[in-house]
Parts: structure tokens; C-alpha cells; sequence
């Protein structure tokens, strides 16, 4: 099932993807589903980011051949998230900034001390995530809350796809039309049952809550103009345009 959080006219709401159109339902999908009597066309809709999260944590070092025998994780202000056609803001003083493909876990209910054999039922599921990386402000610092903050900084979409088995997806990112990254799941350190028991043991997570769970493969640069692409195998494409933060004397 396909979970979509949507604008329509003067209005936000809920609903499920059927193929070419979106059955509203009432209230949020952290509860028994309940559908209304509304279907929409897609086109006629604009799709938001697909959950309002309270809070936003991503996972670091988790692939390749330096990841530590302690899981990093790190918060990114849920005032960074944008949704699919979105701008992603690239800012004037932040030097080079980097796309980051990644698979992310969507909360679907309120947990605390997760086990193995009860993390996966806290999930809701899964969708496409950007965690956009100041790079040099990331080194320069000693954590990372500002080089992964800037608001923008985490696109998520398009949906929230339900019913996928995380270990092995493929994951593609295209800049203007051109494949920069190519990997897979099954390249992560840690899965989502494992990030979730680590998380937990430490925070309580929130219905709607966003994990990334960290960008296997090669990530690298974006500037204003160019055009980002994430796929995800099961999932879809998020996409968004790069633009130049306009400068603050020219804000309303």
C-alpha cells in the first residue's frame, strides 16, 4: 500500500495511492485506516512530504569499510523536510553541498526499548530520502546538526510504501538525468531492525518519525539548476530542483 500526504485546493490530508488516483481517508495512517468518500486524480493533488515528523535522525558511517562497532546517529531538525518537486535550497555560505540517496523508515507508532522480535512492527514503512550534506561545514565540525540542518535538508517522498522487504533494494541517484550513485540495501551495515533497537534504546521514537538510514555508494555534489533524482526499488523516484538561497535582503 502506497500512503500519500497531499495538498488539494486549500486543504492538507491523507490518503491511499491507487494506481492514477488517491482515496482520501480520515485523520492519519498511525490508526486503523478509515476511508472517506473522496477520490482524486494525481495530477489534480500535489504531493507533500509524505509524514509530518517531530523528529528527523539520520544514520552515519553505516556502509563501506569504516563503519564503528557503535551505531553514530545523529537529529536533523524536522524543519528541514520537503516533499517531492520541492526546492532543495542550496545555501550561499555553506560551500559544497552533496546529494545523499538513502532508504528511510517511516515510524508507525510510538516506541521505546525496541527488541529484535518487535521493532518491525513499529514501522509503518519505507520511503525515498535526499539527506543533503553541507560537506565542508560536516568536516569542519564536530557534529553535524549544521552541515545536515539547513532547512530543505532532508526531501523525503513521494509515498510511504507499506508492504517492502528493506535488505536488499536498489538505490539510484540521478543528477540532471546523469546516474551518480548506484547501490544497494544489502550494502548497509545495520538494517532497519537493528537501527530501530539501537534508536529506541536511548529515545522514544513517534508515529511519523523519518530514520535515514545512511547512503551506501558514491555520494557527491549539487549545485543551483541541477535537478535530483532518488530511486528506490519498490518504492519510486523522489525528485526535486536545486536552487540558489535568495539572498536576505531580498526576503519578504
Amino acid at each position: 500500500m502506497r500512503i500519500v500526504r497531499y495538498r488539494h485546493r486549500d486543504r492538507t490530508g491523507y490518503g491511499v495511492l491507487h494506481r492514477d488516483r488517491v482515496a482520501g481517508i480520515v485523520g492519519d495512517p498511525f490508526r486503523p485506516l478509515r476511508p472517506t468518500r473522496e477520490w482524486l486524480p494525481l495530477d489534480k493533488v500535489q504531493l507533500l512530504a509524505p509524514v509530518e515528523p517531530r523528529n528527523v535522525i539520520g544514520m552515519g558511517r553505516n556502509s563501506g569499510d569504516d563503519v564503528p562497532e557503535v551505531p553514530v546517529a545523529f537529529l536533523k531538525p524536522a524543519t528541514g523536510v520537503v516533499g517531492p518537486g520541492a526546492a532543495i535550497v542550496h545555501p550561499g555560505d555553506a560551500g559544497r553541498v552533496d546529494y545523499e540517496g538513502e532508504l528511510v523508515i517511516v515510524v508507525g507508532r510510538r516506541a521505546r526499548r525496541l527488541t529484535p522480535a518487535t521493532a518491525a512492527s513499529a514501522i509503518l514503512g519505507f520511503t525515498c530520502g535526499n539527506d543533503v550534506t553541507a560537506r565542508e561545514l560536516q568536516a569542519a565540525d564536530d557534529q553535524w546538526t549544521r552541515a545536515k540542518g539547513y532547512d530543505s535538508f532532508s526531501a523525503v517522498g513521494p509515498w510511504v510504501e507499506t508492504v517492502l522487504d528493506p535488505a536488499d533494494l536498489g538505490i539510484r541517484t540521478f543528477v540532471n538525468g546523469e546516474l551518480r550513485q548506484k547501490a544497494r540495501t544489502s550494502e548497509l551495515a545495520r538494517g532497519p531492525v537493528e537501527i530501530l533497537v539501537f534508536l529506541s534504546s536511548f529515545m522514544t521514537l513517534h508515529p511519523g518519525d523519518l530514520i535515514f538510514t545512511g547512503a551506501p555508494g558514491q555520494v557527491g555534489p549539487i549545485r543551483p539548476g541541477d535537478r535530483v533524482e532518488v530511486e528506490i526499488e519498490g518504492i519510486g523516484v523522489l525528485a526535486n530542483p536545486v536552487v540558489a538561497e535568495t539572498p536576505a535582503a531580498q526576503r519578504p
